[in-house]
């Protein structure tokens, strides 16, 4: 492998933090996933967080795996497979990290910090490349998305969600309370503006238009007040909830054009 000594960390394995392991695990980049003991992704079916609960996840190509330990990670992914280890802080792993990406998408600073690895790059709002990591990508919809920032930061974060078929925030739907989830459809049901598709805390949950149900959060946690915990997809293709999303390959993109500018400057011809 071309690059088998340079080890990559991904914290998160959300959609997007999806979209960079496929990239760089497809470039030969070995790679190793941290994520959350209850992971907040929403869709989950194109989400590695999902080995978190499952023990194991296959998204197109990408075959997942939960480990317990950084050295049962190194040999997990030894063998092709994608290692997805949970927890909260930045452990020690036995051999060197070259690459440390926060695709955590918390839009703000939280404990990623430059001289965590050799290169540390950042997805979306909340960092400032050059200050808190060596790069930052681009995760808003639009002209610049995936775009890579050596200095200064991606867009501010506006709070609402980009426009998916023409429709933006009835797309997302929320929790209006805490509560316990129970969800009555799946990922790829095709649903109805206003069908109930599940409830929180007793309390009804609702399509917010016609669609198909692109993403909901694993019912096994509570929900919180404001908590994101369906996405509905006006656009009603539910092949696509099981394929790595167009803003997510674009993102991973500009995350591996970020590791190829670096080692071109770094290592040796």
């Amino acid at each position: 492998m071309l690059f088998a000594e340079h080890r990559v960390v991904v914290r998160g394995g959300g959609d997007l933090a999806t979209g960079v392991v496929a990239r760089l695990h497809r470039a030969g980049f070995p790679l190793v996933v941290l994520e959350l003991p209850t992971p907040l992704a929403i869709r989950r079916a194109v989400s590695v967080a999902r080995a978190v609960s499952e023990g194991a996840a296959v998204i197109e190509d990408l075959s997942a795996r939960l480990v317990n330990t950084p050295g049962e990670a190194l040999e997990v992914g030894a063998t092709g497979a994608i290692p997805v280890l949970v927890g909260e802080h930045l452990p020690a792993f036995p051999e060197p990290v070259s690459v440390l990406v926060d695709a955590r998408l918390a839009k703000r600073t939280l404990d990623t910090s430059i001289d965590q690895a050799p290169l540390v790059v950042a997805l979306g709002p909340g960092f400032v490349a050059g200050v808190d990591c060596h790069a930052v990508v681009e995760t808003m919809r639009g002209h610049r998305l995936g775009r890579v920032m050596w200095s200064g930061s991606a867009a501010f974060n506006t709070g609402v969600p980009g426009l998916v078929g023409g429709r933006s925030v009835e797309r997302v739907i929320r929790a209006t309370r805490a509560g316990a989830i129970v969800w009555e459809v799946n990922i790829g049901d095709l649903v109805a503006a206003g069908q109930t598709i599940g409830c929180v805390g007793g309390q009804p949950v609702r399509a917010g238009l016609d669609g198909v149900v692109r993403g909901l959060i694993d019912a096994s946690r509570p929900a919180t007040s404001g908590l994101k915990i369906a996405d509905i997809d006006p656009r009603a293709d539910p092949a696509a909830c099981f394929e790595i999303s167009d803003k997510a390959l674009s993102v991973g993109g500009g995350v591996l054009e970020a590791i190829l500018a670096w080692l071109n400057r770094v290592v040796p011809a």
